[in-house]
């Protein structure tokens, strides 16, 4: 049984949610989310609340519960606060530019790395920290993966792209290892 299906996910006033042939709706003050429902769970709406449960008593349908209860609790929150990513950009010479809709990242290749941000997310640059931010969680963590994944932090400098607080183990090099040794 899942304990996070389980509890009703309250609706904060302002904020409307509906079902529409198994398609999810959540508008609010930061927009509109739409996500496909899954038919092994149902989702109703009432005084208030929401509530997610399994169609069948099927293992599909038990798994997807606390699933599609956290998608709807992300929507929710999301609507109402954006979810926030910081990525810092680290390295001599790395740097990030915002050009119109994209992402120009300097970070040691021979050329500049052009990212589109997608439509419904935006990318503040400031020195040397990109701050993503967006309703669909989803969605901005995937952009703020992709970012990173472009130059990830090496274990030897820790150059490249992080995101902030991430601790990135750093090893001996060469030199320091042969003079253990």
């Amino acid at each position: 049984m899942s304990r996070i299906g389980k509890r009703a996910i309250p609706i904060p006033a302002g904020t409307e949610v509906s079902v529409v042939s198994n398609e999810l709706i959540v508008k609010g003050k930061g927009g509109t989310l739409k996500k496909m429902v899954h038919p092994a769970v149902t989702i109703a709406i009432a005084n208030g609340e929401a509530t997610v449960t399994p169609k069948e008593k099927s293992r599909l349908g038990r798994a997807l519960w606390g699933t599609y209860a956290a998608h709807v609790r992300n929507m929710i929150s999301g609507v109402n606060t954006p979810f926030i990513k910081k990525l810092q950009v680290e390295g001599i010479g790395y740097k990030v530019e915002l050009t119109g809709k994209q992402l120009k990242l300097i970070v040691g290749f021979s050329h500049p790395v052009l990212l589109a941000i997608p439509e419904g997310i935006t990318a503040v640059v400031e020195k040397n920290i990109v701050t993503v931010s967006g309703s669909d969680k989803e969605a901005v963590g995937q952009f703020a993966a992709s970012v990173r994944a472009v130059k990830k932090p090496e274990p030897y400098k820790g150059k490249g792209i992080r995101y902030e607080g991430e601790v990135v183990r750093e090893k001996q090099g060469k030199k320091a290892a042969a003079a253990a040794a």
